[in-house]
């Protein structure tokens, strides 16, 4: 494979991560467990800004019971743990304003990418404070 190959692969790689971290965010997305479901591995766990953890059927259950607003991705960059694993981080910022550190690691199997782990840490505001 040329550097020029590799460097397309990646993109498209880099591009459909996006979408699925961006839909993810998406309250039609959130609201439909078969979307969900296709996007959040079987063994899919989230470690909240709360330092609970949840697992797969909970952050589903949670997901659809929610009326999500406005949330909008920063400063977006995907790495490669190996062939099928990739790291993803961004910044994310709600209606309110409140920021959040956010790491999402996404398994390449069975001919599709999932989300396997997703880790999210609140931001303080400029006086310290967390929201």
């Amino acid at each position: 494979m040329s550097l020029r190959e590799m460097f397309s692969a990646k993109q498209r790689v880099d591009d459909t991560l996006y979408q699925h971290e961006q839909a993810l965010l998406d309250p039609e997305v959130r609201s439909s467990r078969e979307h969900l479901e296709n996007l959040l591995h079987i063994d899919f766990f989230e470690t909240g800004s709360s330092g609970e953890s949840y697992d797969r059927e909970t952050m589903i259950e949670m997901m659809l019971g929610e009326s999500p607003g406005q949330v909008v991705m920063r400063d977006f960059i995907t790495s490669f743990l190996s062939a099928d694993i990739g790291l993803v981080t961004y910044r994310s910022v709600g209606t309110s304003g409140q920021e959040a550190k956010r790491s999402s690691v996404w398994l390449f199997e069975d001919g599709r990418w999932q989300l396997r782990h997703h880790q999210g840490t609140r931001v303080p505001d400029r006086w310290g404070r967390v929201h």
